[in-house]
């Protein structure tokens, strides 16, 4: 079968490898199980997916790892060592109807003694009906079937489709095994650099290898530009060298974070805890991998506004007046310079006194309003705009706290049944030391009236 969704290399091809016109990253993609690096937690010796592979049994699998971890290699590879025939089909370009068009190949190929690897690459893109089509098909071992996603499969997959593969998590490539694949790149006379003879300094290729951020791909990419600027600019009879200058200008740093993904999420939410935490470093740091992975720095904002409120609330006032400030700093500066007030309010949350007693208060009021459904409001809180609404006594007995000599009036102010129930309770930290004093004060003068200790009024 041929066909975009369907171009993947055979058995046979895969073995001879790509041609040398191919880029560097696919021509370097490992040709055996023991050339794959850095996922030994998964492939290691004793590791269950490593024994099922040894034993010619590929399960059903979810492949979850970030981009460049090795996804669409493992699954290549799984096929090879199992005997399969390699189907792959991306979520992103194809639907149901390229499903069936697999499936019916994958029959086909039952019956000549043959199974299928079916690859979904970024199996996240399926919606569920897509996903379910799935279901009958692994269930009844028409395919073997393999899904590569970036996101998290909990979130991103069908529970009913999950339930059946095995998740295997592929890690970011760290530096060592980015290191020895540029190397392997380098002096690889067949796939590689080897016949050019190449030479590196050190510190380009620590360039390289942290500009990669744990993205095979990215690496070798990066590589070959440099290498191919070397090739170029290398006088006849000389060494080729890749410099630091040729480094610098091969690496585009891309940070590994997705403004719609889970590496999103996982990011804000490091930097919501490093500012609960009280340190400023990683508040600092967690606020530049948004921002320089390009995230909408108002949406930053909010959430530094969101925390002023949920995480320091009248433990200190000033927090959010200084967040709101950096939101509109941001929008008459833009960027890049309004980053730093970003900065100036992660650092300012980061060192304010922590309460969440406002948040809790609003949660508990909250709770407690969906409980009791719309209870009437008293009729003495109630406006009388209307003859008829005065007839009813609406704002009839209503006290005008100002007309009171101390500002409090005694009367009850919650819906009949929630009179006594407290939301708020501040701690003694910040400036709610002084809001728990007032606090206590309004409410013994309430009680001293209401039992008829203290007299309301002028």
């Amino acid at each position: 079968m041929t066909g975009s969704l369907f171009d993947g290399p055979g058995p046979g091809e895969e073995e001879a490898g790509p041609p040398r016109a191919a880029p560097l990253a696919e021509r370097m993609r490992p040709r055996t199980l023991e050339e794959v690096l850095g996922q030994e937690e998964i492939l290691g010796e004793g590791r269950l997916l490593g024994r099922l592979i040894e034993e010619g049994k590929v399960p059903s699998l979810v492949l979850w790892g970030p981009p460049g971890s090795g996804k669409t290699t493992l699954a290549r590879l799984l096929a090879a060592r199992g005997g399969m025939e390699f189907t792959p089909l991306s979520a992103v370009t194809g639907g149901v109807a390229d499903l069936k068009r697999a499936v019916e190949a994958a029959r086909a190929m039952n019956r000549t003694g043959k199974r299928t690897l079916l690859f979904v690459d970024e199996i996240h893109r399926f919606n569920k009906s897509q996903q379910d089509a799935l279901l009958p098909h692994v269930e009844r071992g028409t395919v073997v079937f393999v899904g590569a996603t970036t996101e998290n499969p909990s979130f991103e997959v069908n529970a009913a489709l999950l339930s059946r593969c095995r998740v295997a998590v592929l890690r970011a490539l760290e530096e060592k095994a980015l290191g020895t694949l540029l190397e392997r790149a380098l002096a690889d006379p067949e796939r590689g650099y080897g016949r050019h003879g190449i030479a590196m300094d050190a510190e380009a290729g620590t360039i390289l290898v942290q500009a990669a951020d744990g993205d095979a791909r990215r690496l070798l990419n990066a590589l070959e530009a440099a290498a191919e600027g070397a090739l170029s600019t290398a006088p006849p009879g000389a060494v080729p060298r890749v410099t630091v200058d040729l480094a610098r200008g091969a690496v585009e740093r891309a940070l590994r974070y997705d403004r719609a993904g889970e590496e999103h999420f996982n990011v804000v939410s490091a930097l919501h805890k490093s500012l609960r935490d009280g340190d400023p470093d990683a508040g600092l740091y967690w606020l530049a991998r948004m921002l320089e992975a390009g995230e909408d720095p108002l949406y930053v904002a909010r959430r530094l506004v969101r925390f002023a409120s949920e995480d320091v609330g009248l433990a200190d006032p000033h927090a959010l007046a200084l967040c709101v400030a950096a939101k509109e700093a941001v929008h008459f500066l833009g960027m890049p310079e309004g980053a730093l007030a970003l900065a100036e309010a992660a650092v300012y949350l980061a060192l304010a006194p922590k309460s969440n007693a406002l948040y809790a208060g609003y949660g508990a009021a909250a709770e407690k309003a969906r409980e009791t459904g719309s209870l009437p409001v008293p009729l003495h809180l109630r406006n009388a705009p209307t003859r008829l609404m005065k007839d009813l006594g609406f704002g009839k007995g209503y006290r005008y706290a100002h007309d009171e000599a101390d500002g409090v009036t005694g009367q009850e102010l919650l819906p009949e049944g929630l009179a006594g129930e407290t939301f708020y309770a501040p701690r003694e930290v910040g400036f709610e030391r002084e809001m728990k004093k007032r606090l206590a004060w309004f409410r013994k003068r309430r009680d001293e009236i209401r039992r008829g200790e203290g007299k309301a009024g002028p």
